[in-house]
């Protein structure tokens, strides 16, 4: 089901989006609006994900085991070398 809707571009918005109608990327204004409102929903709903699954991370972390800072300090350490020598950096 379609809803006619009246909606208002600047005219780099308009241009940009004729533009796309007229080098055959779209068949018309209309499915280029629609394709830009489902990216937009799809990446609202990937932001509501990634936020729901960092609030996750967060709660587990902050009711699960601890490291110790002079664990993680040599934890980050450690790793910061690896990564130095895979890259071949001289510090």
């Amino acid at each position: 089901m379609s809803i006619k809707s009246s909606i208002s571009l600047t005219e780099q918005q308009d241009a940009f989006a004729r533009s796309l109608v007229d080098s055959g990327q779209f068949s018309s204004l209309s499915s280029v609006l629609q394709q830009g409102l489902e990216l937009l929903r799809q990446k609202n709903e990937l932001e509501s994900l990634e936020a729901r699954a960092l609030r996750e991370l967060l709660e587990q972390r902050l009711h699960g085991q601890t490291v110790p800072a002079a664990d993680m300090e040599r934890r980050t350490e450690t790793m910061i070398e690896r990564k130095r020598r895979g890259l071949r950096v001289d510090t």
